[in-house]
């Protein structure tokens, strides 16, 4: 599906964004490991978290998903099946390496794929520290990708030292230490986002965290829970982004999550001069929640590097559109990890900004664009990634000529209602 973007007027209103990814992926895993019921609310009925879904259910796992709650009925830490049918993440990385880990403490085998991008997207990472801990790991085409053969059981504690600061190799790692014989530890060069932590906290795992380790004691008793998904950052950036930077814009974005190791977006927009006000700050299921009233402001270009780079980087393709309506010039750096995402977004940003008519320019590890050029509406290939297409939806509101987003349905990803709601923001 193609989608047509034209100028923005302004955008006003009060909008709620769908439910954190991270988070809905990680409720429904440990509520399939616990004893007894998990109820979830304000769940992301994105494609991604239902392969997750699909995903357990495959393992004997009960799951009831209907428009207002998703109901889990736990079989406790040794009680999935082994499935009878390849386990399909679709296009869930995340789904892939967490579910690695749960794999990698298993009983019986199984085989884990999905579609054409997971199977270039590097399995490695979680490869090396699951064989470390015991577990037998085969990719099946000897290329370090999916599709992945997992032969779980026999695990052992282990430290482990990642060398890239990535919640899902952490949370791959801690996962699989349910399953061991002794306390696991994984320590990241730069702090993770940590919803696995604060998560398996709440469902009664033995976690401590200091520093950039974090560390579980094996065989915890996992008891269900009631979780209230907060809103995601993530979907939030793009409101945010198209807010600070479509003149005579105000938006209240309700109920967002900000965890501090998610909020990167934030700390980045208050570096360029951004308006942005948080109220009705609380915690929610763990989680630190607000509403956020954003106004369109002039911005100024600013340098996004080192540990800020863990906390935004699914923000970064927006951010780099935000950027070309900033003044002076932005750098971002140390974010090599945007060439292994749903596409090189590296790249795929590069790519689409300058046929916009914007001055970006690639690094090995990021970007450099100078703002204030006057971006034109042109056709952008989304390369079927969901956060390339939201970010260009945004870039379009601010093009004289309309803008065509190619495989606009991506967004489908992690934001299935995007564009009915850019319609009613810009009523």
């Amino acid at each position: 599906m193609d989608m047509t973007i034209r100028k923005s007027a302004g955008l006003h209103g009060e909008l709620s964004v769908p439910g954190d990814k991270s988070i809905s992926h990680r409720a429904i895993m440990l509520g399939a490991l616990s004893e007894g019921t998990t109820e979830i609310t304000n769940f992301l009925q994105g494609a991604d978290c239902l392969s997750t879904i699909s995903c357990f259910q495959s393992m004997g796992v009960d799951i009831e998903n209907t428009a207002t709650h998703v109901r889990i009925r736990g079989v406790g830490l040794h009680g999935l099946h082994e499935p009878k049918n390849t386990l399909d993440v679709g296009n869930s990385g995340t789904t892939a390496r967490l579910l690695s880990g749960i794999l990698a403490g298993q009983s019986f085998t199984a085989t884990l794929n999905g579609d054409a991008s997971i199977q270039k997207r590097p399995m490695k990472r979680v490869i090396d520290p699951l064989t470390q801990m015991g577990a037998s790991l085969k990719s099946l085409r000897g290329n370090g990708c999916a599709p992945l053969e997992i032969r779980g059981g026999n695990l052992h504690g282990i430290h482990y030292n990642s060398p890239v600061a990535s919640a899902q190799v952490k949370s791959c790692v801690l996962l699989a230490g349910l399953y061991a014989d002794d306390v696991t530890l994984v320590t990241e060069p730069a702090l993770s986002r940590n919803h696995t932590e604060l998560m398996l906290t709440g469902f009664g795992a033995d976690i401590k965290s200091m520093g950039t380790t974090a560390s579980v004691a094996p065989n915890p008793r996992l008891a269900g829970q009631n979780i209230q998904v907060p809103g995601d950052i993530s979907s939030a950036a793009y409101w945010i982004a198209a807010a600070l930077a479509v003149p005579g814009s105000e938006l209240v974005l309700k109920n967002v999550g900000i965890n501090p190791t998610r909020d990167g977006i934030l700390r980045a927009a208050a570096a360029m001069g951004a308006n942005i006000a948080r109220e009705n700050i609380r915690t929610v299921s763990g989680e630190l929640v607000c509403d956020l009233i954003v106004k369109s402001s002039l911005l100024h270009g600013t340098t996004i590097s080192g540990e800020l780079i863990p906390t935004l980087i699914d923000e970064i393709p927006v951010i780099a559109v935000l950027a070309c309506f900033a003044e002076g010039e932005t750098v971002i750096k140390d974010a090599q990890e945007l060439k292994v995402k749903e596409s090189n977004r590296i790249d795929t940003v590069v790519e689409g900004l300058r046929a916009m008519g914007a001055d970006a320019a690639a690094t090995d590890d990021g970007m450099m664009i100078r703002g204030g050029r006057t971006l034109h509406g042109t056709v952008i290939d989304s390369h079927m990634d969901h956060r390339i297409a939201m970010s260009f939806a945004v870039a379009g509101l601010l093009c004289d000529e309309p803008t065509t987003i190619r495989n606009a349905d991506s967004v489908a990803i992690s934001y299935p209602g995007f564009f009915e709601s850019l319609k009613q923001a810009g009523r």
